[in-house]
């Protein structure tokens, strides 16, 4: 069987994630396997696009290989994506899956950004593997890597793929009306609406930009990442683990920091490409790895004009959310022009400006609280090299570790011995429930 790997990491053959396709392929040598470094020679790509064409077409396998990056694939790989679809080449009914490394923070969503690329390519999935980071290293995570090849395997010989999910077909999108009257309400200082007009079609994401900045009660700047001169994608060298300084000398962390972040609120707008928000925007997040797992924006809003048939992305919508849950920040709301782009773009100017007026800021959900233990932990593993981060996440309360609540602890272990005591069980009997409540009932006596 011929499997093409494309490794989708920057650093190339010294990709961690790589290590589990050799592994791999030590234990399976009766295939052949060709490994195209992607992301470290996308610029080789781009120029030679005959290479990769000749071996994809030569496939059976089609191995997607990398480190999750920003909730998705490394910006490099995204490009390579882009490619592979503008140019045509007939994928139909040869097999995919993918390895990714990370800590799980949100291998998800990448794992279906790619499951749905794959659907728009005629592939069929097969069901990949998310390994922890540090696998490889463990008799167990090595055990599961073969299992996972042995389940592609078995998958092939037999025909089977992961389903194909179908949304209902979306209407065309509604051009935004641009002209619209301010506000009369109190509004934030600064409002950078950050864009990319790359992809807009007959200016229908400008429109909406401009709409919602004729409607925002103060300074609103709108900046087009199309526009902005990056050296490149993010290398995942770490180079900016202890200071916060990008190896590339672009501007682009300065800019980032001086320019956009330091906005009262902030404004996504980009037109749905690839099922994500379009390899610049992924460049552009990826690059924002400068700032560590540091949520440097946090408390303040965010919200999305997206140009595009939002209903048939439901990954996209967990992403927004997540990102906003993860960052620290009110989601302030997401407009599209699929049906209204005028109302939904009123109700996200006002409420955008409300959420900035009253402070307004509600606890995290699931997405946020998660996401933030699992950084929790790897920064306080890695507090060596992630200085920057440490020292952020130490300032901030970050390291919530449950342990470090003895007293909850005893209290637990002293009601658990009385419940799994009969005789006294049966005595106290409800008065466990109004033990329970008892705090609650203070709360509501207080206010």
């Amino acid at each position: 069987m011929n499997i093409v790997v494309l490794n989708g990491s920057p650093a190339g053959k010294d990709s961690i994630t790589l290590y589990t396709l050799l592994y791999i392929q030590k234990h399976f040598p009766e295939h052949r396997y060709e490994i195209l470094h992607v992301a470290q020679q996308i610029r080789k790509m781009e120029k030679e696009p005959e290479t990769w064409r000749r071996a994809l077409l030569e496939a059976d396998l089609i191995l997607f290989c990398y480190p999750v990056y920003t909730f998705l694939v490394p910006a490099q790989l995204h490009r390579f994506i882009e490619m592979i679809k503008a140019s045509g080449v007939d994928l139909s009914d040869k097999y995919a899956t993918q390895i990714t490394t990370s800590k799980h923070f949100y291998d998800v969503t990448a794992h279906q950004f790619i499951q749905d690329n794959c659907a728009d390519l005629g592939l069929k999935y097969v069901r990949g593997l998310s390994a922890d980071m540090d696998d490889l290293r463990h008799e167990q995570g090595r055990k599961d890597a073969l299992s996972f090849f042995k389940y592609v395997l078995w998958s092939m010989e037999n025909g089977h793929q992961e389903p194909v999910a179908h949304f209902p077909q979306a209407a065309p999108t509604v051009p935004a009306d641009p002209a619209a009257d301010r506000l009369d309400a109190p509004g934030p200082k600064r409002i950078v609406i950050v864009a990319d007009f790359g992809r807009s079609q007959d200016g229908r994401l400008q429109a909406m930009c401009q709409r919602l900045k004729n409607r925002l009660p103060c300074e609103t700047e709108v900046v087009d990442i199309d526009e902005f001169p990056f050296a490149g994608g993010c290398l995942g060298c770490f180079h900016c683990a202890a200071d916060g300084q990008c190896v590339y000398r672009d501007g682009f962390d300065a800019y980032l920091r001086e320019h956009i972040q330091s906005a009262d609120g902030l404004v996504y707008a980009y037109t749905i490409a690839d099922h994500s928000m379009g390899g610049r925007f992924k460049l552009f997040d990826d690059r924002q790895f400068c700032n560590g797992h540091r949520t440097v924006t946090m408390g303040k809003p965010v919200a999305y004009l997206v140009d595009g048939a939002l209903d048939a992305e439901p990954n996209l919508k967990l992403l927004m959310e997540s990102r906003a849950q993860v960052g620290g920040n009110t989601l302030a709301g997401i407009a599209s022009n699929q049906r209204d782009p005028d109302g939904e773009i009123d109700q996200l100017a006002r409420t955008l400006c409300y959420v900035i007026a009253e402070a307004y800021q509600p606890p995290k959900n699931f997405y946020g609280v998660g996401g933030l233990k699992i950084f929790r932990d790897l920064i306080w593993q890695m507090q060596g090299l992630m200085r920057a981060d440490h020292k952020f996440y130490k300032q901030h309360g970050f390291y919530d570790f449950p342990q470090k609540h003895r007293g909850t602890m005893m209290v637990m272990y002293l009601v658990g011995g009385m419940m799994n005591n009969p005789k006294l069980s049966k005595k106290l009997g409800s008065k466990f429930t109004e033990g329970m409540i008892m705090p609650y009932k203070k709360a509501l006596e207080k206010d």
